[in-house]
């Protein structure tokens, strides 16, 4: 048994001027019962427990709503201060859920509810005022107080209905199972934080073929007159008051529907025109009368409406519009003590569960911790996730606490629905100590630290930031004719051309574009639109990035998606911004995949940390267990453009370096190629069946090999296969023999990457790199292969084989095949007919090419081409001595080679450098620029963009350090081939 209310009792009212507690419980209470005996114990108790006459007393002279409970029910009151109040608490629950019955009469039931009603609401008061319960075992326990009411009164319709002949019930003892009735509680009675004397709002849906099966002649008339009667049962007020006021107005559409809504027109209902405020009172729905699990059911299904797949930031201009509005139509915009109301008001509880809930909603929906009910447990998980720090976590619960302290004392005066404080003096004076305080002026401070802390939490979400366009200037798009400040404004943002810059923003205004012709599209342009000229202005190129913008909204067919994410972060404009300006292939990603940017907000976002297996169980997860190929296709479009749109953002914002984001891209490639393996497999599997013991992998050669892909990369690739030697057909509805299978397989495979979808292209992939290339078959039997490259292969494509790498398939084959290719690569060659097939293959391809190029770092004399074919040569001609030369990476043979003595050491450094620097600036030059790249062409800007990335003051200092560069690279290449070649 556990320690009586009475021993635990930690605060009390203060009592009005010259009050004393005795002699107020002996006037106001004690002289007043009918009950001697009663009287006499209370007189006793309070004689040896002073706390609880002093938290009496406190009562007495505060709650009127109380002081009548204790006179009516004064053995109510000495069991709640003797007994633990959990213990009593549930003894109140069991005790009425014992007593209705199946005999139990409507007007019986009605008494007994309210009865039970008011035990509880005693209970809890003192509690709550005597320090005992935390606010959440407050709204707990009245949360619990409604789901009894609810339940039973919906067991006693149910049964009346039953005895009528109206409906059969599968399980008597049960009624709700299987009767097609579902009854959730939303709000706080949902979320289980049920204030002190507040409406409780439910919804109740029916399924109208459980309904018929079950015996309902007319499911709608049915279960509107049964909600109806559970209503008049909790909420008709007789001469033992009532039990909750029911609130049915959060059904779909209340001003055309019935008080219960069909489930499938609930369905229709929220698929199709659902508001985000539905969206957040689903959030905290929960069953709890009628069939549970059909209940649970509907609210599984109804997540896709509730969590978006993508962040949603749509749902913070809505929410916060909401409130507003709540602000604006009740007075409330002002924070003043008197009258003012502490759920609604400026700093309320109001501001606190719209902070929580619209970053459920935004974030909710890829992140399932975020999606529980109750307030403060959700502070905790949006901590937990990175979305607000520990101090506003532990500042909101604090304040929430608080706030909804006073909204429970305010209710307890007069058992009332209100949160406004007394507006005349001396009530506000006789509330302040009911709330323990000794004055006004104490009370007044408390109240008002907790507002302003909760307004300044509130502002950081949802209020008017200070626009990035604040210090703009004059910015006027109106009318035909340029306006000469604006131009000006334009001029000193950046923008080379501002004619032109205001000529296509007036387009937009105009209704020019497709994307921004809805009206919603262009109010939220017309507010974006200054910060997002002014981000423009402080990208490499503002004039490019906003004709990429532009040219974007030609292509989306709407923008308003994009454009309200961001307005509602200014960080991320930033971002967006400078991807326009910066980066065209992200641009266009960006413009017609928004949702690409939720990974630029999330926190992870700042972790450079892109492992291969992280990225592959991303890009697994994202394609799932798809509905047919091309459905899989599609998801594994969508993966891949997430994740190297995440790479992109990554390198742009300096959270990961060029050769970071080389690895990043090439793991992306790797992700998707394990993936599409997989799936490409099952399904060919499915309809040719397997060849026994047979395994395959796919070889990734040139960058993928060496795990170092740009943006643009094509996928250089091998697909080895091995079986036993006298291997049947495969045993399918369609069997194929083991060369046709895995030739097939192959061209298959190749297609799942390659094809064209609706959500747009994946990869180009080359296959030429295999044995006999185009001449031989696409999948290539590994003995073949071993046999090809003992006698037949040419040097060329040994050299390819030095980046060779197992990307995907069957381990045991993967290991076999990277042994052989090992060996392949440490056999013994002549260094010199090495080094003649080297040069010769340069020379070949500067003739065919051309090399003249110098900002063609691929190409160009000196270029990446010269610096991956000395690596190549370094590990032909001396892995057979030197092993630690298989590196992949052609900086990484440079540095295994510093200590081998087959070239200097400081020759090797500077190789290694070279090697760093060209692939770091070629990186940029694909990410900035999508042809070819044209100094003259590229803004100033854009090569100074370049420069800074790679640790160069300026464009010049940068071309004169690449023209050095590869002028050595040039000298080393042909010094160390002609060395080679004696």
């Amino acid at each position: 048994m556990g320690e009586p209310l009475c021993e635990r009792l930690k605060a009390a009212p203060v009592l009005p001027a010259r009050t004393r507690a005795e002699p107020l419980v002996a006037r106001e209470l004690l002289e007043r019962l009918h009950d001697a005996e009663t009287g006499a114990a209370l007189a006793a108790h309070f004689s040896g427990y002073p706390a609880a006459q002093d938290l009496v007393a406190g009562v007495l002279a505060h709650s009127p709503f109380l002081t009548q409970i204790m006179r009516r029910d004064p053995a109510g009151l000495l069991a709640s201060l003797t007994a633990d109040p959990a213990e009593r608490r549930d003894g109140l629950l069991c005790g009425i859920a014992e007593a209705s019955g199946p005999e139990m009469a409507t007007a019986d039931l009605m008494r007994e509810l309210r009865r039970f009603r008011q035990a509880m609401a005693l209970l809890v008061a003192l509690a709550d005022i005597g320090g005992a319960w935390t606010v959440e075992e407050v709204t707990q326990a009245l949360s619990a107080t409604a789901d009894m009411a609810v339940r039973l009164a919906t067991e006693h319709a149910l049964r009346q209905a039953a005895d009528l002949g109206r409906i059969t019930l599968p399980d008597a003892g049960d009624p709700g199972a299987g009767s097609g009735l579902v009854v959730l509680a939303l709000g706080k009675h949902g979320a289980g934080e049920l204030n002190y004397s507040s409406d409780i709002d439910i919804v109740v849906f029916f399924d109208p073929e459980v309904a018929e099966a079950a015996g309902v002649a007319e499911p709608s008339s049915f279960f509107v007159k049964l909600t109806q009667q559970i209503a008049r049962i909790i909420q008709e007020r007789t001469p033992d008051g009532y039990v909750f006021r029911v609130d049915l107005r959060l059904r779909p559409d209340p001003g055309s529907t019935h008080v219960a809504v069909a489930l499938p027109t609930a369905y229709s209902y929220y698929e199709t025109v659902g508001q985000n405020w539905e969206r957040a009172a689903m959030i905290k729905a929960r069953p709890v009368a009628g069939d549970l699990e059909l209940g649970r059911r509907f609210i599984a299904d109804l997540a896709p409406f509730i969590w978006r797949k993508y962040f949603d930031f749509a749902a913070i201009a809505d929410i916060h519009a909401m409130k507003r509005q709540i602000q604006s139509v009740k007075g409330f915009e002002t924070l003043s003590l008197p009258g003012h109301n502490v759920k609604l008001g400026r700093g309320g509880i109001r501001e606190i569960e719209f902070f929580v809930q619209t970053q459920q909603l935004v974030f909710g929906g890829r992140r399932p911790a975020l999606r529980g009910p109750r307030t403060v447990d959700m502070l905790g998980e949006l901590t937990n996730e990175g979305w607000i720090n520990p101090q506003a976590r532990d500042e909101l619960t604090e304040s929430y606490r608080f706030l909804r302290t006073i909204e429970h004392r305010l209710q307890m005066r007069h058992d009332e629905q209100t949160q406004t404080l007394p507006a005349e003096a001396k009530d506000l004076e006789a509330f302040a100590r009911f709330c323990g305080y000794p004055s006004t002026l104490a009370f007044d401070k408390a109240l008002t630290a907790h507002a302003r802390r909760v307004e300044s939490h509130y502002a950081l979400l949802f209020e008017d930031a200070p626009s990035l366009a604040s210090d703009a200037g004059a910015l006027s798009f109106t009318g035909t004719e340029d306006d000469p400040e604006t131009l000006e404004t334009l001029r000193k943002l950046g923008f080379r051309q501002p004619s032109v810059a205001a000529e296509t923003v007036r387009g937009w205004h105009f209704g020019r574009r497709p994307a921004v012709t809805s009206a919603r599209a262009r109010e939220v342009l017309t507010e974006l639109t200054p910060a997002l000229l002014v981000a423009l202005g402080r990208t490499t190129d503002p004039d490019g990035a906003l004709a990429h913008l532009d040219n974007a909204f030609v292509r989306m067919p709407a923008a308003v998606e994009l454009l309200t994410l961001l307005r509602s972060r200014e960080a991320l404009l930033g971002i967006f911004a400078e991807i326009l300006g910066s980066a065209p292939r992200l641009a266009k990603v960006a413009a017609l995949y928004p949702h690409v940017l939720d990974a630029v907000i999330d926190p992870a976002f700042g972790t450079p940390g892109q492992g291969g297996e992280a990225v592959a169980r991303r890009v697994r997860a994202v394609v799932g267990t798809p509905e047919s190929v091309e459905d899989g296709l599609d998801r594994m479009r969508d993966a891949a453009r997430q994740e190297n749109f995440l790479v992109g953002a990554r390198l742009l914002s300096g959270v990961i370096t060029a050769e970071q984001a080389s690895h990043g891209y090439a793991a992306v490639a790797e992700a998707c190629l394990r993936t599409a393996f997989e799936d490409t497999r099952t399904a060919f599997v499915a309809e040719h069946g397997v060849i026994p013991d047979a395994e395959a992998v796919v070889v990734g050669l040139g960058r993928l090999g060496a795990g170092e892909l740009t943006p643009s990369s094509d996928l250089d690739l091998m697909l080895l296969y091995d079986r036993p030697e006298h291997a049947e057909p495969s045993a399918g509805a369609r069997p194929l023999d083991p060369v046709t299978w895995h030739v097939r397989f192959s061209q298959r495979l190749v297609a799942a990457l390659t094809v064209p979808t609706r959500r747009g292209t994946l990869y180009q992939v080359d296959l030429r790199l295999r044995p006999s290339g185009n001449k031989s078959p696409a999948a290539t039997q590994f003995e073949g292969f071993i046999a090809y490259h003992q006698g037949e292969a040419e040097i060329w494509e040994e050299m390819a084989l030095t980046r060779a790498r197992i990307v995907a398939g069957d381990p045991a084959l993967g290991q076999r095949a990277e042994a052989a290719i090992r060996d392949i690569l440490r056999r013994r060659r002549d260094p010199a007919k090495v080094a003649a097939a080297v040069a010769e293959m340069r020379a070949l391809i500067a003739k065919e090419k051309g090399e003249a190029d110098p900002w063609d770092l691929k190409l160009a004399a000196g270029g990446l081409t010269d610096l991956d074919f000395l690596a190549q040569f370094l590990v032909l001609a001396h892995a057979h001595d030197h092993p630690e030369l298989l590196a992949r990476t052609t900086a990484g043979v440079f540095q295994a080679a510093r200590g081998t003595g087959l070239i200097a050491e400081e020759d090797a450094l500077r190789l290694a450098e070279a090697a760093r620097l060209l692939g770091d600036v070629q990186l940029w030059q694909r990410f900035t620029v999508e042809e070819r790249f044209d100094p003259k062409a590229v803004p100033e800007r854009v090569l100074r963009r370049i420069a800074t990335a790679v640790g160069l003051p300026d464009a010049k200092v940068l071309k004169a350090e690449l023209d050095e560069t590869r002028g050595r690279v040039r000298a080393l290449f042909r010094q160390i081939l002609a060395a080679a070649k004696g």
